[in-house]
């Protein structure tokens, strides 16, 4: 076969363009996933769908398998005993399952050039805990699902800022205590 240049050039493109999909997919790429998370020094087990029993620890959290839709869960306590039996809609690809009511933050987190985080926190609302104000307008949650979330909470912020032509957030949940110890690193009133 003679050197041809316009095959060569067309070979490389290929390979560039699977090897930067391959970056991007093994590297890059936000994986989507439900969790069921116990912020609390308790054990529970649980049913989701009738399915085979979990269990977790206290402080564990476990990524569950969930169906677009209605889901149901059963939860039990140490004992076994039946806590609740409750049904749930999914929505979105990513989601949590708050198995024992317990407090939440969701947090809005913004990204962008010349962003002035301090007047942007104080003209958001307020969020009171524990009696104390604290800016920024987190969301409380203490239901037992919610997809409303970009960052889990096993999951970080971006620590690379990906477009700061514009404004933009990205929300994250946090656990209460979680969600007290990042205002306090990351705000400074």
């Amino acid at each position: 076969m003679k050197n041809n240049p316009s095959l060569k050039g067309l070979l490389i493109a290929i390979v560039a363009v699977i090897f930067a999909f391959g970056v991007y997919f093994f590297l890059l790429a936000k994986k989507n996933y439900y969790v069921v998370d116990n912020p609390t020094p308790n054990t529970y087990y649980y049913k989701i769908n009738n399915g085979a029993e979990g269990t977790i620890a206290a402080g564990q959290t476990v990524p569950v398998d969930l169906n677009k839709g209605k889901n149901s869960i059963k939860v039990f306590d140490q004992n076994k005993k039946l806590l609740f039996d409750s049904a749930f809609e999914v929505n979105k690809v990513r989601g949590l399952i708050n198995i024992a009511h317990q407090d939440y933050y969701i947090n809005d987190q913004y990204y962008g050039y010349n962003l002035k985080k301090d007047s942007l926190l104080l003209a958001l609302d307020k969020t009171m805990i524990d009696g104390k104000a604290y800016f920024g307008g987190a969301r409380h949650f203490n239901k037992l699902f919610t997809d409303d979330f970009y960052y889990n909470v096993d999951e970080d912020y971006d620590k690379v800022i990906k477009n700061i032509q514009k404004v933009e957030s990205r929300s994250k949940i946090f656990r209460k205590q979680d969600y007290l110890n990042y205002y306090n690193e990351y705000y400074k009133f």
